[in-house]
């Protein structure tokens, strides 16, 4: 008995002092008091489509920019609402029969809004993931070679696509006091072009992918 009380006491004060230490590495410097935070961030963008028929693929390199606010919950935990103007797309080649011969770069602008769960794994060191819903506010499609034979493809504009995306996000952020710097990856469930339209012909099922590089300062 003795022995199953002193196994018990010793693994109550393990997992106090567990907690204790968990709750210590999850602040970060610039965070004493659970108090908002509010901020502007940039960066940029490496985006593809991953469109199917299409003889080469490549990424697009875009940007975004916006602001955001971080609102503690509890100590290591926060909620992140941001609102960025972000820029996504790819660059495909066709070469077939039914979409022709062409070089082409989608160029596809967003209102975007993620919503994210901020957690402070380590001093100064966050993950964070959560739902993103974006709006499109423009587009344009380049004929990089001037030879493209695709029948009015360079003719397409944001009617011509879905307007709204919703998706996911998940990434880190490494704080250093006001400053954050940061690496994210956002995936979009609907489809890029609308569906029996020459855009989703063109895009094939297509769906938003992007690698967002950015640097942040809040207030």
């Amino acid at each position: 008995m003795k022995k199953m009380m002193c196994a018990a006491l010793l693994s109550a004060a393990f997992l106090t002092a567990g907690n204790s230490l968990f709750a210590q590495v999850q602040q970060t410097g610039a965070e004493n008091e659970l108090t908002p935070k509010f901020g502007i961030k940039g960066g940029l963008n490496l985006t593809n489509m991953y469109v199917k028929d299409v003889s080469d693929e490549n990424l697009k390199v875009g940007w975004n920019a916006g602001v955001f606010a971080k609102l503690p919950v509890t100590r290591g935990f926060s909620i992140q609402p941001e609102l960025l103007y972000t820029s996504k797309g790819a660059k495909e080649t066709y070469n077939n029969f039914i979409e022709g011969k062409g070089e082409y770069r989608f160029n596809l602008n967003y209102i975007e809004l993620p919503l994210l769960a901020v957690f402070n794994v380590a001093k100064n060191f966050n993950i964070h993931v959560g739902p993103y819903a974006s709006y499109l506010i423009g587009a344009n499609i380049k004929d990089l070679k001037d030879d493209g034979t695709i029948n009015n493809i360079t003719d397409l504009d944001a009617e011509n696509f879905n307007r709204f995306d919703v998706g996911v996000a998940g990434g880190f952020g490494i704080d250093i006091s006001n400053f954050t710097l940061g690496a994210r990856y956002n995936y979009g469930f609907r489809e890029i072009g609308k569906s029996g339209s020459l855009s989703g012909q063109l895009t094939k099922d297509s769906k938003n992918s992007a690698i967002s590089l950015y640097i942040g300062l809040g207030f």
